[in-house]
Formats: C-alpha cells, structure tokens, sequence
C-alpha cells in the first residue's frame, strides 16, 4: 500500500486456465513479465475452486479445456463472482466463434497464439471496465454532491496549500478539525489534485458501522462465508483501489476493528471473509476526526500505532470561527444554493446581516450557516436572509466598580474579548470538573471531543491546568 512503501504493486491477479502446460507455463511468464501476479489451472474444476478461495481480478481461459469448454466456465464463474471479467483465447477466427464468447459473458476474446501487447490491451480493458463497474456502484449508493471549498481568509488559504502539497505525494493525512468546518470537501479536493485523480474517492463513515458488519464492509466477503452472505461483496478498501479510501470520524472506529485496519494500511493486503489468499491493495489513506485522539490513546480508546500510521501529514482545519472573512462568501454561495432549488431569485446580503453573521460564533461550524440560511429562506421567504434565527451569544457577567473605571484604557473588540472569555471559561470548567474531560465539556456545552481543539487554540494544557 502507498502509505508505507512497504508493498510493492502489482497490476492485478490473473488466473490463467489452460490444460496444455507449455501453453499455461509461456502464458505465465509472459503476463508475470507484464507486472500482473498470476494463478494457474488446468481445468474448470480446478479453476472454480481456486475461484472459491482466493480472490482473482481477471480470468484468462482457453476455449477448448478437457472436463468442459471456456463458454461453461465463462457462465460458472457469472453465477459465482459476476464481477469478475473473463477473456477467451480461441483458435477459432469466426465471427461465430467471436459472438458466442460475447454472448456467453466474455469481456473480450483473443486468437491464439496469443500476441503480448493484444493480450496486455485486452487484460487491461477487462480490469478498467471492471473498476468502472464497481465506482458507478458506489458512486449510485453514495450522498452528497461534490462543492468546491469556498474561502479566501489567510487561515483558509493556509490550509488550502497544504492540502495541495499533501495532493503531491501518496503519504496518509490526517485531518484535524470540529464537526462542520468542510474536512470531506478538503479530502475530496486532495484526491482530485493527486495523481489518483482518474481513480476512485471513497468515503467512509467510521461510525456508522456496526462492529459486526465492521469487516465485511471494509474487506468484503465471499458467498456463504457468514449466515445471509447471498453473494459476493467487495470491500471499501477494494473499491478504492488504486485511488482513495478517506476514512471520516476515525476516530470513532470500534477499538475491536482497529489491529486490523492498521495491518491492512501497513502490509497493503487483507483477507477477505471466506478467502484463503489476500488480496493486495494500492490505496491512499485520508483520515479525518473531530476527537482528541491523544486524550482517546491515554484512555485506552484509540490505539497509538495507528495513531502515528495515520498521522503522517497533519492538517488542522480552522474553525468559522477563526476565519470571518469568509462568512460572506459562504453565506452568499449558500444562499444562491437554496433559492435555485426552490426556484427563487437570490436574495441580497445587505450590511446588517453580514453584521449578524460575523458577529456570531458558530459552534456548528459551516454546516450550521448552512442550516441557518436554508431554514430562512425556506421557512420566511418574504423577509429572506432577515429571518435569520441565530442561538442567542452568551452574556459576560456584569462590570466590577474597578473594570468601569478602566473602561476608557480596555479595548472593547469583540473578538479579542470573546476569545479571553473563552480562555477564562475553560479554566473555570476545569476547576469545576476537577480535571474530568467529559465533565468539563457537559459544563460548556460542547461535544467532548472538541475540547482538545479549544485548549489548542488558548495554549492550554488541559491535564496540567491548577485547580
């Protein structure tokens, strides 16, 4: 796999089946000079079973086999792994011969003896349509449509740069950040800068995965290899190969599944249920979390190896919060969306409501801009983007007798007081927690999982702070 450059790449399995030895043993040498790892058979029988137990990319069968003819095993292997392309060599030049290949289920044929570079063209074409296959899959299951990341702050253009560099090089990237501050658009944007661009993007929900259905999800299965496997089952990790596989909220992947997911992201190869031999991999791994993972490997959560697996190229993404200047880029895009598809024209953003919207502090982040301006316009559409329903900001405690008397010396910018509010109510909840992480986030209000990003943000170090 190319996070570790551990694993050297092959273009593919190839079971080649073909009763004369010399014709098998030439066969093999010569796709195993073309980069393609290659398993033997001599019969339909002895290829059905080794279909059973190891995963294959491409079937390479002669038309005329002893026990049975290419055409039965083109059909066998449909009902076993339909997803499987098989290629026929025929001594037989007919237009017949050629359409009853095709007709049976052949991805292609070839006339013997067969020529290197027809035979590389026709192999590569089986597997490129076999790919194709599995990411229009995909692709028809998967939400979302694609967005470019919106943003000009300097924060943002930060981040967007790094991002590009990463894009230059097949290293893991984790990607740091609160829930709703745009980490898949980043991960997608990486993917279509990378030289994996043509390949597919896949991504993943780390919790939303049952452990019990953890591994067949990410690895697949073989028919019958558990109760209710019906059929065949490609994993997310083949269904990214040769492209990216961007694993979101990793850090909630159930601690059962994590050994697992590390050797498969180390080795390049796992073992698909019901399978005897593994099956490699070339994929680029982009992991993104909102969790304080460092707090998560202490408690036993989060294994530490994965950790530094994962976090080779470290991107912390800002909150709305720190870029401001983007609010009215985003809050017009946003708006825009919304009005075309419920047919309306885009409303004005006027002074005012910029006023309001960087004024606020957005604890959801752009997702929850998002949901501000859509639930406007929806719900009000006479008053537009005045009908903005904000959570009320909290209130800072009264003025002491000495602090009005300093009013004319303290600057009164609204940022840099929120930020020392914010700075003074973590310490407090640390001292009403007594140290408790869980306890300290319930008193702010937050999820406990961002808490690790605020005392990053203040300089603070939460387990050392004085009580």
């Amino acid at each position: 796999m190319s996070t570790t450059g551990g694993v050297k790449s092959t273009r593919g399995r190839v079971l080649v089946v073909e009763d004369e030895a010399y014709v098998r043993e030439s066969l093999t040498e010569i796709l195993r000079d073309q980069g393609y790892e290659v398993a033997e058979a001599g019969t339909v029988a002895e290829a059905m079973s080794l279909l059973a137990r190891a995963p294959v990319d491409v079937v390479l069968t002669d038309f005329r086999l002893p026990d049975a003819d290419g055409l039965d095993l083109v059909r066998q292997v449909q009902a076993l792994s339909p997803d499987v392309p098989v290629v026929v060599l025929t001594g037989q030049g007919t237009i017949a011969s050629a359409v009853e290949c095709l007709k049976s289920g052949a991805s292609d044929y070839l006339l013997k003896p067969a020529d290197p570079e027809a035979l590389e063209v026709a192999l590569d074409r089986a597997m490129a349509g076999r790919a194709l296959r599995r990411e229009v899959q995909y692709l028809r299951t998967a939400a979302g449509r694609d967005v470019a990341p919106i943003g000009s702050s300097p924060a943002w253009r930060r981040v967007l740069e790094m991002v590009d560099a990463a894009a230059l090089t097949d290293s893991a990237v984790l990607l740091r950040g609160e829930s709703g501050t745009g980490k898949e658009l980043l991960a997608r944007r990486l993917h279509q800068k990378s030289r994996r661009a043509a390949g597919p993007y896949v991504r993943v929900n780390g919790a939303a995965i049952p452990l019990e259905m953890w591994e067949s999800e990410f690895f697949g299965h073989r028919r019958g290899s558990f109760t209710g496997a019906s059929a065949d089952r490609e994993g997310w990790f083949q269904v990214a190969h040769r492209g990216t596989l961007f694993l979101d909220e990793v850090g909630a992947m159930p601690a059962e599944a994590q050994p697992k997911l590390l050797r498969t992201i180390q080795d390049g190869e796992f073992h698909r249920l019901g399978d005897q031999q593994p099956t490699r991999v070339d994929v680029r791994i982009v992991a993104a979390t909102n969790a304080d993972l460092e707090a998560d490997i202490k408690d036993g959560r989060f294994r530490a190896d994965l950790y530094y697996r994962l976090n080779v190229l470290q991107i912390l993404v800002p909150p709305l919060r720190d870029r401001p200047e983007d609010i009215p880029l985003l809050a017009r895009s946003f708006a825009g969306d919304v009005a075309a598809r419920v047919g309306r024209p885009a409303p004005d953003l006027d002074a005012e409501t910029i006023a309001r919207l960087r004024a606020y502090s957005w604890p959801g982040n752009v997702r929850e801009l998002r949901s501000a301006i859509e639930r406007a316009l929806v719900l009000h559409p006479g008053r537009g983007l005045a009908a903005l329903d904000l959570a009320p900001e909290p209130v800072a405690p009264p003025a002491s007798a000495d602090a009005a008397s300093a009013e004319g010396s303290e600057t009164l910018a609204l940022r840099d007081n929120l930020n020392r509010l914010e700075r003074s109510l973590l310490v407090e909840a640390h001292r009403r927690a007594h140290g408790v992480r869980r306890e300290a986030a319930r008193l702010l209000g937050i999820d406990a999982r961002n808490l690790a990003y605020y005392c990053r943000k203040h300089g603070l170090d939460f387990d050392s702070l004085a009580e």
